[in-house]
């Protein structure tokens, strides 16, 4: 497998990830979708879960799913090649009761119907959160600047 060959880098600030939730909760609320339990994967998903929990005063936060069977909102913080989407939705069980968001989402991909983000990227720049600071200075190896 070829490694993916980033063009640049951005970083996201706690500032924008602050005002990206918020954009995102109200994305969320405008769908009319309701649901009684938030799903993510660890680790790029565990922080915005978190955040997303909290506007909705939302207890209950499922990590690393095997089954999603109730009205879940599953949140992570990118978009990219959608290869986590399609796993996750090969585990949904009641797909009209959906909804996968995200803060950020790679722009020019196709989009599912499922999906709702706050922000598209601006290219291929490779999209650093606050939470993934360490491990991209110790793995930029496949940035070009």
């Amino acid at each position: 497998m070829t490694k993916q060959l980033w063009k640049g880098h951005y970083d996201v600030t706690w500032a924008e990830v602050e005002m990206l939730i918020e954009i995102l909760v109200n994305k969320i609320k405008k769908t009319g979708i309701e649901f009684d339990r938030i799903a993510t994967i660890s680790r790029g998903g565990l922080v915005p879960a978190r955040l997303i929990a909290d506007h909705f005063d939302t207890k209950k936060i499922i990590v690393n799913p095997k089954k999603i069977s109730k009205k879940t909102l599953f949140v992570d913080d990118i978009y990219d090649s959608g290869s986590t989407f399609h796993k996750i939705f090969s585990l949904v069980q009641t797909p009209e009761n959906f909804l996968y968001a995200t803060l950020i989402a790679r722009k020019d991909m196709k989009y599912p119907k499922s999906l709702t983000y706050a922000k598209k990227t601006q290219g291929r720049e490779y999209v650093v959160f606050p939470w993934d600071r360490f491990e991209f200075k110790r793995t930029k190896t496949n940035i070009k600047d």
